[in-house]
């Protein structure tokens, strides 16, 4: 095998010449058209335009045109705009820290003039024409002057002419014109007081005018189905102001890619935020779906550093946890105040899920303790009381002295949001229990409901010191791979709070001593092994107070009634009593809805009494 590459020992260290520097920076800041519209975009609205068009050939392949009426730049500076770090935002090492503009690294426009065939025009307020400056690979020809309204033009084509290597891994022009809509949506969400136009192959994208509201904003990029599920949040606090909206829980992705988040007009990814959303969500959504935000955190610009990456997606903060803490609560606490059960319309030949938003007392989510669940006051039949409590209606809710650091759950919307049920449910299909209220029809899942009430009543007791557990007269032993093993050992103490006791037997078997009393009717076994897997899967990756709440998620499903269980009227009543007094009577623990409400007037209509 020969080579034309001489041995790294033999070549002597050397500077490398600023054409092939640019190159190697455009490599870290143009990844693709997408990334020549952020940065152009960046640049117009530092420079104060209020109207901004981009106009794209081919995805951008062929041909970038970003068009502003912002400041311009002076026929002197245009040379030095296109130089490597080169820029009018910062002037010294302490200003880095004090960032007010989206662009400050000086190395958007040269790193475009490196890899593209590039146009640069520009003029002032105070000059009687524009000038001109084109570069080719980042050689630069003579300024020209040129006739053009105040602000500034750049156009650059034929992106990776002069790297075919990078060119090629490049996907079509379909794919990069998803790039660049992305692009223009972070920047174009972000400043409602501008204008935005995107242009694709002459066919115009997006027409944005400037707007006060973010809902016109969101709601032309997403469509009504997520403007007309918007929740509002708004607090400040110690300098640090989180406001937008996150959006009901009943319209989520498969994926979070639409979590927006601005700092300070900036967009950017930060995993622990993006973590306190999920967390703020949690048994609201079902496995595998993300909820959809659009939020902003304003806060002083020497409380973060923005200089992480070329990119600039990435920022550092001087407080993660107290931001983590700011954003979890609010949005908690946002959702304690909202109705978010799912409310059904009558519609020919389907069921559709509408948004409900009903106002109802607030908590404050970091002050005070998780209300609990009602006492158990007295026992149905026998059956009824392997699965659930009676509830007193006249047994107000009891509320926990103080309050599991350790634990989480899902947010709420108060002890009791659901209007009291005036005659006794019917059974349909041994699955649905259909009841009357003073609203209308409710349409209950039993399970999904059961499931809501145990997990409640699990949290309460370990928040009161523990589960009650029976322990075996016999322990049963059971064999499990030695992955498997591991993650019950090491998490041995986690299970002995939900009232699970297991020891190590030797060899690749540990002992069942004990499991929850309300688990009477399972198999010790079965649930150890149900338990393994979720441990073996995501308890590296989970904090404690995770663990124990997807632990508690699963106890719950376990025990609680299934869809085909027949029930008396007494469980039946037993159910419905106890829905009251479930502060998250509208989802079960999993995410999904508990209930179905059809409104007095939707069923009025249906039969045409209206």
């Amino acid at each position: 095998m020969t080579t034309d590459i001489a041995p790294l020992a033999r070549r002597p260290i050397r500077q490398l010449p600023p054409p092939v520097v640019n190159q190697i920076a455009a490599g870290e800041v143009i990844e693709r058209p997408s990334s020549v519209v952020k940065e152009l975009l960046e640049n117009a609205v530092d420079a104060s335009a209020e109207e901004i068009e981009v106009t794209i050939t081919q995805g951008g392949l062929e041909e970038i045109r970003v068009t502003d009426n912002g400041c311009g730049i002076p026929r002197h500076e245009l040379e030095l705009a296109v130089a490597s770090h080169a820029t009018s935002k910062i002037a010294n090492a302490d200003e880095l820290f004090q960032v007010g503009t989206l662009g400050f690294r000086g190395e958007a426009l040269a790193s475009i003039a490196a890899v593209s065939q590039m146009e640069l025009r520009s003029r002032t307020g105070d000059a009687d024409l524009g000038y001109e400056l084109r570069i080719a690979a980042g050689q630069a020809f003579p300024v020209e002057p040129c006739g053009m309204p105040v602000g500034t033009t750049v156009i650059a084509r034929n992106l990776f002419f002069n790297t075919p290597v990078r060119r090629k891994f490049l996907r079509t022009s379909a794919t990069e014109l998803g790039h660049v809509a992305e692009a223009f949506t972070r920047i174009a969400l972000a400043y409602l007081d501008r204008t935005f136009t995107l242009i694709h192959n002459d066919r115009t994208i997006f027409q944005l005018p400037a707007t006060t509201d973010w809902r016109d904003r969101i709601g032309a990029f997403f469509g009504d189905e997520i403007a007309d599920a918007l929740i509002a949040i708004d607090r400040e606090h110690d300098r640090v102001r989180l406001h937008g909206f996150v959006v009901d829980p009943a319209v989520s992705r498969s994926n979070n890619r639409l979590q927006y988040l601005f700092l300070n007009g900036r967009y950017i990814r930060d995993r622990a935020l993006q973590h306190a959303l999920g967390v703020a969500y949690r048994g609201l959504l079902m496995v595998g779906r993300f909820p959809v935000c659009f939020l902003r955190l304003e806060m002083p610009s020497d409380w973060v550093d923005v200089n992480v990456h070329p990119a600039k997606l990435e920022v550092r903060f001087q407080d993660g946890s107290r931001l983590y803490s700011h954003l979890l609560g609010t949005i908690r606490d946002t959702f304690l105040s909202t109705d978010l059960t799912a409310r059904g319309q009558l519609a020919t030949g389907s069921v559709e899920l509408v948004i409900g938003f009903a106002p109802t007392p607030s908590r404050n989510w970091i002050d005070e303790p998780w209300p609990g669940t009602a006492p158990v006051a007295q026992w149905g039949t026998e059956r009824a009381a392997a699965h659930y409590p009676r509830v007193d209606q006249k047994t107000p809710p009891t509320t926990p002295d103080s309050h599991d650091s350790t634990l989480s759950s899902a947010p709420s919307s108060a002890v009791s949001s659901t209007a009291p049920h005036r005659v006794l449910a019917l059974q349909v299909h041994d699955t649905y229990l259909v009841t009357e209220t003073d609203d209308g029809l409710v349409v209950i899942d039993q399970h999904a409901l059961h499931e809501r009430i145990l997990y409640e009543q699990l949290r309460q007791r370990i928040e009161a010191g523990g589960i009650e557990c029976q322990r075996l007269l016999v322990p049963e032993p059971v064999s499990l791979r030695p992955v498997e093993l591991a993650a019950i050992l090491d998490n041995a103490e986690v299970l002995r709070r939900l009232g699970i006791g297991v020891e190590a037997f030797g060899g690749d078997t540990v002992l069942v001593t004990s499991y929850p009393a309300m688990l009477a009717n399972h198999d010790p076994g079965e649930l150890l092994r149900g338990l393994v897997d979720l441990l073996s899967t995501d308890g590296a990756a989970l904090k404690q107070r995770d663990l124990v709440d997807e632990l508690l998620h699963m106890i719950a499903c376990k025990a609680a009634i299934k869809s085909g269980d027949r029930l008396s009227r007494d469980e039946i009543d037993a159910l419905l009593e106890h829905r009251q007094y479930c502060r998250d009577a509208h989802h079960c623990p999993h995410g999904r809805p508990t209930a179905l409400v059809f409104s007095r007037d939707d069923l009025d209509r249906k039969f045409k009494r209206i």
